[in-house]
């Protein structure tokens, strides 16, 4: 299989080191090779985003294609960073995937009522983790038509 490489960014905000591994092993193992810029905390995605904190003087044009979101952050969790970003003008368009272990119904209507693109549970076995991971990759970095800038 071809390799899927871009100049396409994903912007993947996890806390937890071993989804955060697994999520960039399945990636590779896809041949998924865009880069992957990892946050690990609300507080870090939002200064990646918006070039402020660490991320100061960063150039904030180039956004990612797109934000696989955690819910369960500290810090800022991830329904405040979805909040913060679709009331941004800079962001609102932003595709975000809420990519989360929650099972929570709440959870779920307040992503979407806060305008998250698509929700999905992180399958518990890597085998069907693995295969969450390339279907996205596939339909967002290729399939997908993201908003004109």
């Amino acid at each position: 299989m071809n390799a899927i490489a871009s100049d396409k960014i994903i912007l993947l905000v996890e806390d937890n080191p071993d989804d955060e591994a697994l999520a960039i092993r399945a990636l590779k193992r896809h041949h998924i090779s865009n880069e992957v810029v990892v946050a690990r905390d609300g507080v870090e995605a939002l200064e990646y985003l918006f070039g402020t904190g660490m991320y100061a003087g960063r150039d904030i044009s180039i956004k990612p294609t797109v934000v696989l979101l955690d819910l369960k952050l500290p810090r800022v969790d991830g329904l405040e960073v979805l909040r913060r970003l679709r009331g941004d003008e800079r962001t609102k368009l932003l595709p975000i995937v809420v990519l989360t272990t929650s099972n929570e119904e709440q959870d779920m209507l307040s992503s979407y009522s806060l305008g998250c693109n698509s929700y999905i549970r992180k399958p518990v076995d890597f085998i069907q983790f693995s295969e969450a991971i390339r279907q996205l990759g596939m339909y967002w970095l290729l399939m997908n038509e993201p908003p004109p800038h």
